[in-house]
């Protein structure tokens, strides 16, 4: 018979998270919470309906969809062969292309436009810093089967909606349009007879992508290229007349809705599935990782991925990110604190003690019972002391003589002025409904 595993002995090489994935831990965790209830109030209220898709997905699925050529296929996939049947698969790096392929495969526009979103961890393999992580979070919104202007504004409006449940004012939307694929091609023609020209200006990234991707040049962070790129043909230039209706509906369904916007003819995105209507929420308040939100109309995406031809919109949030606006000016939630904490002197107490709490639970009251350590149940005054440090609002104290009367004694903890109480067990309803109304 083998002998069985040692244990490791304390402190011996404790294991530790990988680099740019995050424990996200109480009070932050708090946090988190309130932003995630904050998204799904505003998601109901425009009839939007979440949908969830596996993490890991064929890594065809992203190469077909976000382009052989992009950053994040060609360097920050976190990308894999299964071991057990040699499927090429990868952690998903965003979520619009999981969300057009569950569509796809469930039939879900069968019977028309849906509106969708999603929360939950995307993966890229990136130098982790500040708002920029190898696990990160996201909320995004998919408005599928719709094909006018008309959604453009309204997911628009959907992230406005968001920044005013959270309390966030500085936040600015800047608008552009890709046009049609024809239009792209006509002035993608025109961007590398310009680059080009100035070959010698250009550095790495942009030689590369000259004459794979020229539109992403435009989104260069590189100060040095910043000539080259201000003098580069304009997209704009180039859109027909459909393009140009189509943008300046969407402009006007913002002004009517009171939203101020500025159109930046240098702003792209990342993804090669993206015409016509793009956008980014961004903010001066976190540096230079100041996107909040980006996204845009994407209909090309549902044939590219094998489905009937349909158009689509969407974004995407970084929820790290919005969570540093949300710390940087001081909103979100305190630390969570229960509304009772219950004081247990002796161990014969603790069946009481707990059954008296779930009662108050069920009143809907939030309690934390007192757990005895090794060493037995603790002094009255440092549990006293724990009591205080939860934050809790009142103590129930289980002492002996109250329990013998059938009784518990309720101590305000937060107001110095009132009075300590004692309360019949029996008549727990009556002053259950007094302690949340405290």
């Amino acid at each position: 018979m083998a002998e069985p595993p040692v244990p490791p002995r304390a402190g011996a090489n404790p294991l530790r998270a990988i680099r740019g994935m995050n424990d996200i831990l109480p009070p932050e965790s708090a946090r988190w919470e309130w932003f995630e209830d904050a998204v799904r109030r505003v998601m109901h209220s425009y009839g939007y309906r979440n949908v969830r898709t596996p993490v890991i997905e064929p890594t065809a699925l992203f190469v077909r969809g976000l382009g052989e050529v992009t950053d994040i296929v060609e360097k920050e996939m976190y990308s894999f062969v299964d071991s057990m049947n040699g499927d090429e698969l990868t952690l998903r790096p965003e979520n619009t292309a999981g969300v057009v392929r569950a569509a796809i495969e469930h039939n879900l526009l069968y019977d028309g436009g849906k509106r969708l979103f999603y929360i939950g961890p995307m993966f890229r393999h990136e130098r982790p810093q500040r708002g920029r992580y190898r696990q990160f979070h996201q909320v995004g919104v998919e408005a599928l089967g719709h094909p006018g202007p008309e959604i453009d504004a309204e997911v628009i409006l959907m992230a406005r909606a968001l920044w005013r449940e959270l309390g966030l004012g500085d936040v600015r939307l800047e608008l552009n349009s890709l046009g049609q694929p024809d239009e792209r091609r006509a002035h993608r023609e025109a961007l590398i007879a310009h680059f080009e020209a100035h070959r010698g200006e250009l550095d790495a990234d942009a030689l590369r992508r000259l004459h794979t991707n020229p539109l992403r040049i435009l989104d260069t962070k590189n100060p040095a290229m910043a000539p080259v790129v201000e003098g580069a043909p304009r997209l704009a230039d180039y859109l027909g007349a459909a393009s140009r209706a189509h943008f300046e509906s969407v402009c006007r369904a913002l002004e009517a809705a009171g939203q101020a916007y500025t159109v930046n003819p240098r702003l792209v995105r990342g993804m090669d599935y993206y015409n016509l209507t793009v956008f980014e929420w961004v903010t001066d308040k976190l540096g230079a990782q100041g996107t909040l939100c980006g996204g845009g109309r994407y209909d090309p995406l549902v044939q590219m991925l094998g489905g009937k031809p349909a158009p689509g919109i969407g974004w995407g949030m970084g929820i790290e990110r919005v969570l540093d606006l949300v710390g940087e000016l001081g909103l979100g939630p305190q630390a969570a604190a229960p509304d009772v904490y219950c004081i247990v002197p002796d161990a014969a107490a603790a069946a009481t003690a707990l059954s008296v709490a779930e009662s108050l639970r069920a009143q809907g009251l939030s309690v934390l019972v007192h757990a005895a350590s090794a060493e037995g149940q603790g002094s009255m005054k440092s549990q006293f002391r724990r009591a205080d440090a939860s934050g809790a609002r009142h103590a129930l104290v289980f002492g002996a003589q109250e329990l013998a009367a059938g009784c518990v004694s309720v101590k305000p903890l937060r107001d110095a002025q009132a009075a300590q109480t004692t309360q019949p067990v029996a008549d727990l309803a009556l002053w259950a409904a007094a302690l949340r109304a405290a």
